[in-house]
């Protein structure tokens, strides 16, 4: 059974940083690519970052995160992991992982659509406030 746990998140001032974990069960991870994703309160989910197999290396950034945000993948050790710094209050929200139907890259075109990921984890969440 596919299973993606996310794990990390809490409280931080801004300007601060955290570090996100996604635990994936149930298939090899570094089979698929993996999307970050996030939902503020009352905003509909919104594509953070993807991350592809090692074999392909491409990575994607949503704008707003691009320069602060960093995916890696530990293969010897399954976790991936989103790496935040210099946090802002709009980066607050529910942190999902979630892994694609299929492929192990992340498209340009569609990478940031929900649509693309069959298995989601349940969430973390990251609070920006002081």
């Amino acid at each position: 059974q596919v299973q993606l746990v996310e794990s990390g998140g809490g409280l931080v001032q801004p300007g601060g940083s955290l570090r996100l974990s996604c635990a994936a069960s149930g298939f090899t991870s570094n089979d698929y690519a993996i999307g970050w994703f996030r939902q503020a309160p009352g905003k509909a989910r919104e594509a953070v970052s993807c991350i592809s197999s090692s074999s392909v290396g491409i990575n994607w950034y949503v704008g707003s995160v691009r320069g602060r945000f960093s995916v890696s993948r530990d293969n010897s050790k399954n976790p991936l992991y989103l790496q935040m710094n210099s946090l802002k209050p709009e980066d607050t929200g529910i942190y999902y992982c979630a892994r694609v139907i299929s492929g192990r890259a992340c498209e340009q075109s569609h990478w940031s659509s929900p649509v693309q990921y069959g298995s989601w984890g349940q969430g973390t969440l990251v609070t920006v406030s002081s």
